[in-house]
């Protein structure tokens, strides 16, 4: 059977304290029943760096300072929609370094794809709990290296 891609090109930031990684848990989509990096889709008229500090705000409560880039990646993973001809999700991510500046993800709130924001220890995340996005910074964070190299899955269970 021919794949048939939905590309989706999102913006991500990566925010840690100590051994903890701020992620959301995710409510739709491919990622859906998983924690996921903050971040998404660039809005029209809208910076990459504009992306995060307002995804973040929208999903985490949080205001945040951009400290850097961290990489790009593509990811594919089977996914299908009703009413959509895809196969697969082409996931194309920027993942950028963020600092905490003020908020609470107490008030994070309940929105579309997203139940709420929460941290997490490192050691908790494995390909069972977490999105892709996770386990690539999960990987940078304890090697000091964002591995570049695409990445296809084949067996691929949505959570929903």
């Amino acid at each position: 059977m021919e794949k048939r891609y939905h590309r989706h090109i999102g913006i991500y930031g990566v925010c840690k304290r100590q051994k903890s990684l701020l992620v959301i848990n995710k409510n739709r989509g491919p990622y859906s029943g998983r924690y996921d990096m903050p971040g998404g889709s660039i809005e029209p008229n809208e910076t990459m760096l504009g992306t995060i500090i307002r995804e973040f705000k929208e999903e985490t409560g949080l205001v945040v300072q951009v400290k850097g880039q961290i990489g790009s990646k593509d990811i594919i993973i089977p996914w299908t929609r009703a009413g959509y001809e895809h196969t697969h999700c082409h996931h194309i991510f920027v993942l950028y370094e963020v600092e905490y500046i003020a908020g609470h993800i107490n008030s994070s709130p309940n929105i579309e794809d997203s139940s709420g924001a929460v941290w997490i220890d490192t050691a908790e995340l494995n390909e069972d709990n977490s999105s892709p996005i996770v386990m690539a910074t999960k990987e940078w964070i304890e090697t000091s290296r964002f591995n570049i190299e695409p990445v296809e899955y084949t067996d691929w269970i949505i959570k929903e």
